[in-house]
């Protein structure tokens, strides 16, 4: 399999053939809404059973919840404790085929210590949850892919994290998951989705579905946001995969039924890795939910918050409360207490939370404690909830749900499907001194780009050898290479500034400047790639501070409602459509591109 370049060419021509599908015999099988990571494991889910698939996204890959996760991949402790094993052995499952097959670049086996206060009770309490989980785990296929657990004394606990409070605890359990650049994950199944055969759009919103004389959903109207071009697409199936945007997508349907998602905010921030010593993660209970500090790269990230939103669904920002929240409960166990100074960045998502029962007239499967698969109206199937971790299992029981009967003709492989870049990694990283030694890399820069690329690593160097100069760390960013910037515009997606910063780096909060020391060199990298003239180097540029300003004003406001008022004040660089709206920006009587029930982009 030819590895696919996502390029504003690659782009154009899976519009003209979303396009054709509306001529007969083109029909498409499936249409995914959504390009988060369940709309892209539904889009990979379905190319793979040999069916003709179009997946669109209103905005960047992976730009909603997708790149706003905590970037775990594990099967969940919590749920130990409502006695769900089946869902923790099945998140366990897809854990474990992460790390060892589909995607082993990507995935990374990480630790974490749970502190104990009590010596006895507890430590057998926590010690057997966490024996249970690691059975859970060897109960999956194939060998153990994480070590078992282990019980530490203070001394060891405190060798392994020593700005841990010495009476935060008495000792800790030390256990096993694995961290994920979730954005990174998304754009690679996309990547390997549109390498088998999927049409792929990004910046491409769904403004109306269509029907057929029967009243089934038959596809949909795009527009697209880059050009403002109109696109009428046909499927047999349409797959809504939105999120937070579910309902908003459902409504598109004309239909009563469905299933109701309501949005909660989780925050996180980030400080520098020699800000905290320790060598392994933390998770602390709280009075909410739990608290993780991660170890990642050159910083820790610390948080998350659960609190409800009511607010616009495409820009959640972390409050000055929020940030001071999780400030808090961390310093509760650190020897050497955060404070706000210490916070170089943050991100906030909003996490769909599936809501008990469907609308009337819905027929649905549930097929999880945490997702479900309804069909509001014939033609279109919804699917919600869920997480990360599971996005393979989501996006089999969606495409089975949507085929019916047809499933047991087309069953999914996607359990023995490696994502593009998985597929001779192991080589390289064992010919990683002889790489870092023919370009001058470090051996961290080498394991860096081995866990962002995997195999395609090869696609960097070739482009290095062509042009030397993209061998250079970006000058004011040295954690990425210029040839990173370039390779994001030429191969993977990339059509604007802040997909660079926001998604395929992480610029926007690895640094305290939010990458703008570097912004002039990316623009320069990303500009002649896209072909941009001196006005729109300019625009873009304009925009990606202007985005910087008002997100760094949102997170001294105390409020959500007054975070959103400062946020706002940045226009986006390609506004989603109100729907309902026409192509020339107007809107329904009465409504707002604020609004919540006319802005949610259908296909987010």
């Amino acid at each position: 399999m030819k590895t696919a370049a996502l390029t504003p060419e690659s782009r154009t021509k899976a519009l003209d053939a979303l396009d054709a599908s509306s001529t007969d015999g083109n029909e498409l099988d499936v249409l995914v809404i959504g390009g988060g990571v369940t709309g892209a494991g539904v889009a990979l889910d379905a190319v793979t059973r040999g069916l003709r698939v179009g997946l669109v996204e209103a905005q960047d890959w992976g730009s909603g919840t997708s790149s706003r996760s905590s970037k775990l991949v594990h099967g969940g402790l919590r749920y130990l404790q409502m006695l769900d094993f089946h869902l923790v052995h099945e998140a366990l499952t897809e854990r474990d085929l992460l790390l060892k097959r589909i995607a082993p670049h990507l995935v990374r086996p990480v630790s974490f210590l749970y502190p104990l206060e009590h010596k006895v009770w507890e430590r057998a309490y926590v010690g057997a949850g966490v024996a249970l989980y690691d059975t859970l785990a060897s109960l999956a296929p194939g060998n153990r892919a994480m070590p078992w657990h282990r019980h530490l004394s203070r001394k060891g606990m405190e060798r392994m994290f020593p700005d841990l409070r010495h009476d935060a605890a008495v000792g800790a359990v030390r256990y096993w998951d694995a961290s994920v650049d979730d954005a990174r994950l998304v754009s690679t199944l996309v990547r390997t989705a549109a390498s088998y055969g999927a049409h792929v759009a990004s910046r491409t919103q769904v403004v109306e579905l269509t029907h057929r004389g029967t009243g089934a959903v038959n596809g949909a109207v795009l527009a697209d946001l880059e050009t403002g071009r109109r696109v009428t697409v046909r499927a047999d199936q349409v797959i809504n995969a939105t999120g937070v945007w579910t309902e908003e997508t459902e409504a598109l349907a004309d239909a009563d039924g469905g299933l109701r998602v309501l949005a909660s905010k989780g925050v996180h921030i980030v400080v520098p890795r020699d800000r905290i010593r320790g060598d392994v993660g933390l998770i602390l209970q709280t009075e909410k939910s739990v608290l993780f500090v991660i170890p990642w790269s050159r910083y820790w990230v610390i948080g998350t918050t659960d609190t409800p939103w009511e607010q616009e669904l495409q820009h959640p920002v972390a409050t000055a409360a929020d940030i001071d929240y999780v400030i808090d409960h961390a310093n509760t166990v650190l020897a050497r207490p955060l404070t706000r100074d210490d916070v170089i960045g943050t991100w906030a998502g909003l996490r769909p939370l599936l809501q008990p029962g469907t609308k009337e007239g819905t027929s649905s499967a549930k097929v999880s404690r945490e997702h479900t698969v309804a069909s509001p109206t014939p033609g279109l199937t919804v699917v919600a909830g869920g997480k990360l971790t599971t996005y393979r299992v989501m996006a089999v029981d969606a495409v089975d749900f949507a085929l019916g009967g047809r499933a047991k003709q087309l069953p999914s492989i996607t359990d023995r499907i490696s994502l593009v870049g998985a597929e001779g990694h192991a080589v390289l990283q064992r010919q990683s001194r002889r790489i870092a030694s023919t370009y001058g890399w470090s051996r961290a820069m080498v394991d860096h780009l081995l866990h962002r690329y995997g195999s395609l690593l090869t696609d960097i160097t070739e482009m290095v050898d062509a042009d030397p100069s993209l061998g250079r760390p970006l000058e004011h960013a040295p954690a990425y290479l210029r040839a990173e910037v370039a390779y994001a515009a030429s191969h993977e997606g990339a059509l604007h500034l802040e997909d660079v910063l926001l998604h395929r780096t992480r610029l926007v909060y690895e640094q305290s400047d939010r990458g703008l020391g570097a912004i002039e060199e990316i623009a320069d990298l990303v500009g002649e790639r896209l072909g941009w003239d001196d006005a729109t180097r300019q625009a873009e540029i304009d925009s990606y501070r202007a985005r910087c300003e008002a997100e760094e004003a949102a997170s001294h406001e105390t409020d959500d409602a007054g975070a959103e008022v400062a946020r706002l004040a940045a226009e986006d660089i390609t506004p989603l459509m109100p729907l309902g709206g026409s192509a020339d920006g107007g809107t329904k009587p009465g409504s707002s591109p604020h609004d919540r029930g006319t802005a949610g982009p259908a296909g987010t």
